[in-house]
């Protein structure tokens, strides 16, 4: 048997509902960020920097593009033959077979696979977050404070705390109460869902809560071991983390990296960021083409004007065109004389001539107010948006629409058009 010292169980099977239409068709972790990365990029780059050579991708909601893009690990230096990436969907059992129900009873029913590297420590991680961790800083914490599990803990707004897991700790980062989105926090350390436990301990409380419904870290493993008198800790990290779950903190956290000094750096060369590469030729800007403050990708082609946008991969954006404070993901076609604003476009899409993407007034969304918000105008993979068209803020539009999907030529504020059958 190999032994390895820490080896990392990393989620990737969640539908991430309030990404809307973007996840329509794929898990949230193998959403596009940044132009040419995905989600799960951050976690799996942050192994590899920190030494952690052992990963196991536990998947579930609509994995494909999410297996395809991880592979076999090449980019991250994982394709390895003892350890390196393993992708880990549910699977047929003798006895009960079930899809993973929870945090914790997807990684009970990996037992057989964190056993087989006999670990000292297993880190629990989170694939749908955008940040830059040095884990085995963490693990050093955790050793030298002797403990049980070691949860990482961010200071958050006070008056934001009732939104997380608050944990309240003393000087020497010693856990003394949990409390879970509390009305009233006692403390603004929130728990970003990343863990490190001495794998005996980990067994016994996966084992003993086996029979849990839907067996979750935060909610069932942490106060179990808690109320048996484990020792557990807080380790505190100051860096940038930014938890992407809604439309408006992934808008955000994109524009996030075209700052003047952005608050997330992608070019730092001692903490690389890696990806799956494809073989695209380089971006070409044309002469009459306009483009500020932006991200570009490979293999895309400006004729129009870009200001303060993400662009990812392969896209065209057609003289007359104007793109303002938007995403476009791979693959798009903006039209001659379309104009976006505050948009965004997922994969595979095509935005009609002289159509606009975000205009008039912010009404609330009326099917899914908390989802299509913050005045962005999102656009689903693969869809075609026809000439001549005007939709307006808090809107989705998926699926082939046609010019008669559109009274009086828009799809006003609030509404949704879905020609795809995948919003619910």
């Amino acid at each position: 048997m190999v032994k390895k010292e820490m080896i990392a169980m990393l989620l990737a099977g969640g539908q991430g509902s309030r990404l809307g239409v973007l996840t329509a068709k794929v898990a949230k972790p193998a959403v596009a960020f940044g132009g040419k990365y995905r989600i799960i990029d951050f976690p799996l780059s942050n192994c590899i920097n920190s030494g952690v050579d052992t990963v196991g991708v536990l998947t579930q909601y609509q994995p494909l593009r999410l297996n395809t893009h991880i592979g076999i690990g090449i980019p991250w230096d994982l394709d390895r033959n003892v350890g390196g990436v393993t992708v880990l969907p549910p699977y047929e059992q003798v006895g009960k077979t079930e899809w993973y129900t929870g945090t914790a009873n997807a990684i009970y029913q990996n037992l057989a696979y964190m056993e087989s590297f006999n670990p000292d420590y297993v880190l629990i991680l989170s694939g749908d977050h955008i940040y830059k961790m040095d884990y085995e800083v963490m693990l050093d914490f955790h050793k030298s404070h002797n403990a049980d599990v070691s949860i990482a803990v961010m200071p958050v707004p006070q008056e934001e705390a009732n939104r997380f897991g608050i944990v309240v700790a003393d000087g020497d980062g010693k856990i003394r109460e949990f409390q879970e989105k509390p009305e009233h926090p006692k403390s603004n350390l929130a728990s970003m869902g990343i863990y490190i436990f001495s794998w005996p301990v980990l067994r016994d409380a996966l084992v003993s809560l086996r029979e849990q419904e839907g067996c979750d870290f935060g909610k069932h493993v942490i106060p179990y071991l808690w109320e048996r008198g484990k020792s557990l800790v807080a380790y505190e990290f100051n860096g940038y983390w930014k938890d992407v779950g809604t439309l408006g903190s992934y808008w955000e956290a994109n524009m996030e990296l075209i700052d003047i000094i952005p608050e997330f750096n992608l070019y730092e060369e001692f903490w690389k960021i890696y990806t799956k590469n494809d073989i695209i030729p380089p971006q070409y800007i044309s002469s009459d083409a306009k483009v500020y403050r932006s991200l570009i990708g490979d293999g895309t082609e400006v004729y129009g004007e870009v200001t303060n946008s993400i662009i990812g991969n392969g896209v065209t954006i057609e003289k007359g065109a104007v793109v303002r404070d938007s995403i476009i993901m791979q693959n798009c076609v903006i039209k001659a004389g379309a104009i976006l604003d505050k948009a965004i476009v997922a994969e595979g899409s095509e935005i009609g001539q002289r159509s606009v993407v975000g205009c008039g007034e912010e009404v609330p969304n009326k099917v899914k107010p908390s989802v299509y918000a913050f005045g962005l105008a999102v656009v689903g993979e693969n869809t075609v948006v026809p000439d001549f068209v005007k939709i307006g803020r808090n809107t989705a539009v998926t699926g082939n629409t046609v010019p008669e999907d559109y009274p009086d030529g828009s799809l006003a504020s609030g509404e949704i058009l879905d020609k795809a059958g995948v919003v619910s």
